[in-house]
C-alpha cells in the first residue's frame, strides 16, 4: 500500500504518492480547488487508483514553530477528510518545502511559468519524502 502526500494551499492541492515499498515519493498532480467537496472527490480517485492507505498534510508552520492562520485551515481541511475517509491522516513539518521545490525547478532550467504550474506537486513529494526517509529511519 502506498502514502499519499499533500501539499495543501488555498487555489491548489499538490499531490505525490509512494511507491509501493514506501521509499520514495513521486509527483503525481495538482488539484485546482474549487470547494471541499469536489477537493475530497478527486482525493478518493488518487486513493482509489494508487491503492493509497495513509495521507500526510503538510503543516505549515512559522520558522520559529508556532503555528499560524495557514496552519488553522490546514487543521480545518485535515477534520473534514478525517470525517469522511477511513484512512490514517498525519499532519507533518512542512517548513520551507516550497523554498526547495522552488530551487530544484530553477536549478533544473523550468521558466517561472513552468515552475508556477509545478511548484505545489514538487512541494508535495518533498513533504512526502521528508516523511518516509523519517519513518524507514526509525523502523531500521
Amino acid at each position: 500500500m502506498r502514502v499519499m502526500g499533500l501539499d495543501f494551499g488555498d487555489k491548489t492541492i499538490g499531490v505525490a504518492i509512494s511507491d509501493a515499498l514506501g521509499l520514495t515519493a513521486q509527483s503525481k498532480g495538482v488539484i485546482r480547488r474549487s470547494n471541499l467537496n469536489a477537493d475530497l472527490e478527486e482525493l478518493k480517485k488518487y486513493i482509489s487508483d494508487y491503492q493509497v492507505s495513509e495521507i500526510i498534510i503538510g503543516l505549515p508552520k512559522n520558522m520559529n514553530g508556532t503555528l499560524g492562520s495557514r496552519a488553522e485551515k490546514t487543521g480545518q481541511f485535515v477534520n473534514f477528510l478525517k470525517k469522511r475517509l477511513d484512512l490514517p491522516i498525519k499532519l507533518w513539518d512542512e517548513r520551507l518545502s516550497t523554498v526547495e521545490a522552488e530551487k530544484l525547478l530553477i536549478n533544473a532550467d523550468l521558466s517561472r511559468a513552468k515552475r508556477k504550474v509545478v511548484i505545489d506537486q514538487v512541494a508535495a513529494a518533498i513533504i512526502l519524502q521528508s516523511y518516509l526517509d523519517a519513518r524507514n529511519r526509525l523502523s531500521n
